[in-house]
């Protein structure tokens, strides 16, 4: 057990640090870019400039534990630096930024020429004008191919891995002390995912992009996550910044944090349907029945993981089933991953033969599936009238 524990010590302390040791350094600052996304006709990608002390090691430190602990601790006590002024260029096409507060610049522009054929990543090159400290770096920018039939925005706390996003600690522990690769993934989510980037034919790329209220803190750690479980397209992660200080040791409030991305999103895809996936515990079903009144041509289905048992709750959500349904689309609430993966393959989002992969991924992580599928007819995103069917797994469809 203290050899496990020292394990992953080790390991916690190299993820923590990963930033510190592979951002582009210079004169105290430091260059850290976010994976972007896009189209052929735009971009957007967020990164943040840092202040930092110098990092001082001899041959015989570096790589070793006592350089990554250093590494790690400079995570936590380096900050934002405001007021910088940045360039941004893709192909051809150049833009400027300047940092806001906190040190987040946010870079949305068009392509100067043509993509690069048969490519889903691109490079953004980003160079610091002012102050003059010759700071520059390339950031990834995932842009899908003609193929992509939808956009996948998703959750990820209570949605794609067990509660702790918002817990940096409780997150450490369960990935690195309690074994990531089978307890910090839902069963079958994954495969699940997977199945949504590659589509009905297996070769769509339709982008995943993950929104969270979590800080921008957690970035590396969740990286290391989706790494491990093999989560498509990056992953893709849009988080914010908490502003947490000593003067203010409460995260900032962001009531529309979600529902703003969103907008961001769907606006760039514009000839994209989405897909949204989320929760019960909080506020996703408010926030997606929203998208869809404001979008309601745009939403193929909404997927809730169900993870709350009071019955309020539930009765909530199957009132804004009834509006989901009426409005023309689909919200089914769902305990596992497979039920959603049913449904999914019901409306063509992914491939028939993909349930079947879920369902190994499940019995492999020692999660059964259920015994039956959701009892689903006809053409759910169609259908007004929103009667509810309750199957024996638990899930619920409201069409």
């Amino acid at each position: 057990m203290g050899h496990d524990i020292r394990r992953a010590l080790r390991r916690a302390v190299r993820v923590l640090g990963k930033s510190v040791r592979t951002d582009a350094q210079q004169h105290g600052f430091a260059l850290h870019p976010y994976r972007g996304y896009g189209s052929s006709e735009q971009i957007f990608a967020i990164g943040r400039v840092l202040r930092q002390s110098n990092m001082r090691h001899t041959r015989r430190t570096k790589g070793g534990f006592g350089y990554d602990l250093l590494a790690a601790v400079r995570h936590f006590t380096r900050r934002g630096a405001a007021g910088v002024r940045l360039a941004a260029r893709f192909y051809g096409n150049e833009t400027h930024t300047s940092t806001d507060r906190d040190g987040y610049f946010r870079v949305q522009m068009a392509p100067g020429s043509a993509l690069a054929p048969d490519q889903l990543w691109h490079m953004l090159e980003l160079e610091v004008l002012e102050p003059k400290i010759d700071l520059k770096c390339q950031a990834e920018v995932f842009i899908p191919s003609d193929s992509a039939r939808f956009v996948v925005i998703s959750d990820i706390d209570d949605t794609v891995m067990y509660t702790g996003v918002a817990n940096r600690f409780m997150m450490l522990w369960r990935m690195f002390v309690q074994d990531a690769a089978s307890r910090v993934a839902f069963p079958g989510v994954a495969a699940f995912y997977r199945a949504l980037y590659q589509g009905v034919s297996g070769n769509e790329t339709n982008p995943v992009l993950f929104v969270s209220r979590g800080p921008w803190s957690l970035y590396e750690m969740l990286d290391t996550f989706f790494n491990i479980h093999n989560i498509p397209a990056g992953p893709l992660l849009f988080l914010r910044e908490w502003g947490v200080s000593l003067l203010r040791p409460l995260p900032r409030r962001a009531k529309e944090h979600k529902l703003e991305l969103i907008r961001g999103i769907l606006a760039l895809y514009k000839d994209l349907p989405c897909v949204l996936i989320g929760d019960s515990g909080q506020h996703d079903p408010e926030t997606y029945a929203r998208v869809l009144q404001e979008y309601p041509d745009k939403v193929h289905a909404i997927y809730i993981r169900a993870i709350s048992r009071a019955t309020r709750r539930t009765h909530e959500i199957e009132a804004l089933a009834q509006q989901v349904a009426a409005a023309g689309s689909t919200l089914v609430l769902a305990s596992d991953s497979f039920s959603m993966a049913e449904h999914a393959a019901t409306l063509g989002l992914i491939a028939p033969a993909a349930v079947t992969e879920i369902a190994k991924e499940r019995r492999a992580q020692g999660e059964a599936p259920p015994q039956s599928a959701p009892e689903v007819h006809g053409p759910l995103t169609k259908m007004t009238t929103p009667p509810r069917q309750t199957t024996r797994n638990g899930s619920r469809t409201w069409r």
